[in-house]
């Protein structure tokens, strides 16, 4: 190795390896902002030294494989934060859209409402005869009444909203399961000859970040270079060449179960054993946060109601007869008016005696204190 083609050959091979290394670190820059990107570098060691009479003499070096900058432990934590990012950014969003409903900023918010209501019974207590007081009760009452409806309208609404979302995220998980299984394909065919597929790599890990945004995930590689991810209920979704179908199913309540298909097709349900990810915060906001505040609302309307009716059926009105039912409904979606009483005023039973009609406003006091 010390004649001059020796010389030449060594200098060559230097040339043509710092080339290689040159192209990685171009292959670097142009994917400075690829999302999901590992850093590559070149390995590189010096060739078998020639034994010669005054020792072993080196002949060069030679590039070895192209090795991708990445930490497994780092990207598993990051894919566990994801869940619960995805989690909460989802939940955020669907709350700020319910808050929205409860919005008392307009001056139509329901304690807005509330507040005329009790105040259109005050006004009748101190002219207990007036037509005036009297109409403007049925208006405040009719009004509180759509005020209610409108609400639990709207809620319902939102949970339908949710509904779609939750099914188009269903539809994104299984795209990305579907993508997991192209790259893993492909890898276990570019990793074949001991190559490994530093970019198909990356790109299966991105994928895996979008996947645990939106439901949570654990993954491992098997022997082959193939990625399994299983959900936290144990049953797969990605299982090297071979992907599972998350599906949605109508309950009795109307609203989309979350089904996982079993090998055969059939729909086992799921939506209880997601536990984190973007359909997490969505199933948490339609089915425990809207619907607690459809239970409230209902609770309020009731007692509402309830309270009121007593009161007014227990009066009497201006033409000295029994007061009737003041609302009708069963609850919060369907409260209403008496439509009776709403055409005729007399017949608000502000009195509680009827030898003591008009001018007895006792019974209507009784019902403007139960303000709440």
């Amino acid at each position: 190795m010390s004649d001059i083609g020796g010389i030449l050959s060594i200098s060559s091979q230097a040339l043509l390896t710092q080339q290689k290394a040159m192209n990685v670190t171009s292959h670097n820059i142009a994917n400075v902002n690829t999302p999901g990107y590992s850093r590559q570098r070149l390995r590189m060691s010096t060739n078998t030294p020639a034994s010669m009479s005054i020792g072993m003499v080196g002949s060069g070096v030679s590039a070895d494989s192209v090795e991708r900058i990445y930490d497994r432990f780092l990207n598993d934590q990051i894919n566990i934060e994801n869940q619960e990012l995805g989690r909460w950014d989802a939940q955020k969003g669907a709350v700020e859209v319910v808050e929205t409903i409860f919005n008392e900023s307009d001056g139509y918010g329901l304690n807005h409402v509330m507040s005329r209501f009790w105040e259109a019974w005050q006004s009748l207590t101190n002219n207990p005869t007036g037509q005036t007081e009297r109409q403007i009760l049925i208006t405040d009452s009719q009004a509180l009444a759509r005020t209610f409806n409108q609400l639990v309208s709207d809620l319902n609404q939102a949970q339908k909203d949710l509904d779609i979302i939750i099914e188009g995220t269903v539809d994104e998980v299984n795209r990305l399961s579907e993508q997991l299984v192209d790259l893993n394909q492909k890898i276990i065919s570019a990793e074949a000859d001991t190559s490994v597929a530093n970019d198909y790599r990356d790109s299966r890990e991105q994928v895996l970040k979008e996947l645990s945004k939106l439901i949570d995930i654990d993954s491992f590689e098997d022997a082959f270079g193939a990625t399994h991810v299983r959900p936290s209920n144990g049953r797969p979704l990605v299982g090297g060449g071979q992907s599972w179908q998350l599906s949605t199913q109508i309950n009795a309540a109307g609203l989309n179960d979350v089904v996982w298909l079993d090998p055969s097709g059939s729909p086992v349900d799921v939506t209880g054993d997601i536990d984190g990810g973007k359909l997490k915060g969505y199933l948490k906001v339609r089915d425990d946060i809207i619907t607690d505040d459809l239970n409230r609302l209902d609770t309020l309307a009731q007692t509402l109601m309830t309270d009121i009716n007593t009161l007014h059926q227990a009066g009497f009105a201006l033409d000295g007869s029994p007061g009737l039912a003041f609302f009708s409904g069963t609850g919060a979606g369907n409260m209403a008016l008496n439509t009776t009483i709403a055409g005729s005023p007399d017949l608000i039973a502000a009195a509680a005696d009827a030898a003591t009609v008009p001018g007895d406003n006792r019974q209507a006091i009784a019902i403007a204190e139960l303000q709440y």
